[in-house]
């Protein structure tokens, strides 16, 4: 096959039956080929079509690559998303940090509130999101700080609508939301704890004392470290106050676990909740919704400061 009628032939016979394993080639026409190349040269490139064997002139490729490392990058490979998940999971090939940081910082936000502020991520393009329960502990006045990439930099958006939709003070997480139905936001992916594994380099994003889209690498020390009956990821990458809420990720952009805790002191002890846990407490979020009639509402009532003497208080005077 040598003339453009048959290569456009062949390419559509092969988009038809070849899956994506072996060479891509892309041709002059446009067409894609999935196949494995047996030789190549300066005239010509042959192929293994599975059944024939065949001669691709040189001058109708316009560009060779090797799919199988970059196919879960190009192609959109979302698990089968279950009726009761507001979470996505995605398939994707380890990259860089830095790629990494670029795709997938515009999820992790800032979470305030009249106590202090942490981190947070995204979850779902409609505003779901996931944080400590320390970070919200007994407030209801929260905003939600976004990072949207602009033509010079980031930009800061504060939402102040935003709803507790659950909390669970033992595993220390909390499920919120924010009340915009106009916006659309970025989301990032979780992972699996069955991948994970010691040594593994991850990174963290979040909000260290206030310092916005501060970004840690670490490994992956352990992945079940014990603490009071609850298993922890136990990393060096660095968490400081500010950082709890936010995302640990892993080198294919997937979230493994929820920054929560470290030694401020001790460096290259720091810890994050397994992502697995975080499913399950989103799956079960009816179980753990939060109850605006609860006493215990983030209302915070001041006590009368105590009195100095421990004598009789002393008696009332007329006002003349």
């Amino acid at each position: 096959m040598s003339g453009k009628g048959n290569l456009t032939a062949l390419a559509c016979l092969l988009f038809v039956c070849s899956s994506l394993f072996g060479d891509k080639i892309l041709l002059n026409n446009g067409y894609e080929l999935f196949v494995d190349i047996i030789k190549s040269d300066d005239q010509r490139v042959v192929v293994d079509m599975g059944f024939d064997i065949v001669v691709i002139p040189k001058e109708e490729i316009l560009e060779i690559s090797q799919p199988s490392q970059n196919a879960s990058n190009d192609n959109d490979d979302i698990q089968d998303q279950k009726s009761w998940e507001i979470y996505r999971s995605k398939t994707m090939s380890p990259t860089s940090i830095q790629e990494n940081v670029s795709k997938f910082s515009e999820a992790v936000v800032m979470v305030t509130s009249p106590g202090g502020q942490g981190s947070g991520f995204v979850i779902s393009d409609d505003g779901y999101l996931i944080t400590n329960y320390h970070v919200i502990a007994r407030e209801t006045n929260l905003k939600i700080v976004i990072f949207r990439k602009n033509n010079t930099g980031y930009e800061q958006k504060t939402f102040k609508n935003v709803k507790i939709i659950a909390i669970n003070p033992y595993l220390d997480l909390a499920l919120l939301k924010i009340d915009a139905p106009e916006e659309s936001f970025k989301i990032s992916y979780l992972g699996n704890m069955n991948d994970l594994e010691v040594g593994q380099r991850v990174f963290a994003i979040g909000n260290p004392l206030g310092l916005t889209r501060s970004v840690s690498q670490g490994i992956v020390s352990t992945n079940n470290r014990n603490f009071e009956g609850q298993l922890y990821i136990q990393t060096t990458a660095d968490i400081n106050p500010g950082n709890s809420g936010g995302p640990l990720f892993n080198l294919n952009g997937q979230v493994v676990g929820v920054t929560s805790m470290g030694y401020i002191y001790l460096g290259g002890l720091n810890f994050a909740i397994p992502i697995d846990v975080v499913k399950r407490f989103i799956d079960n979020r009816d179980a753990f919704a939060y109850d605006e009639e609860n006493p215990n509402s983030g209302f915070r009532y001041l006590q009368p400061s105590h009195r100095k003497s421990s004598e009789s208080a002393p008696k009332g005077k007329l006002p003349f």
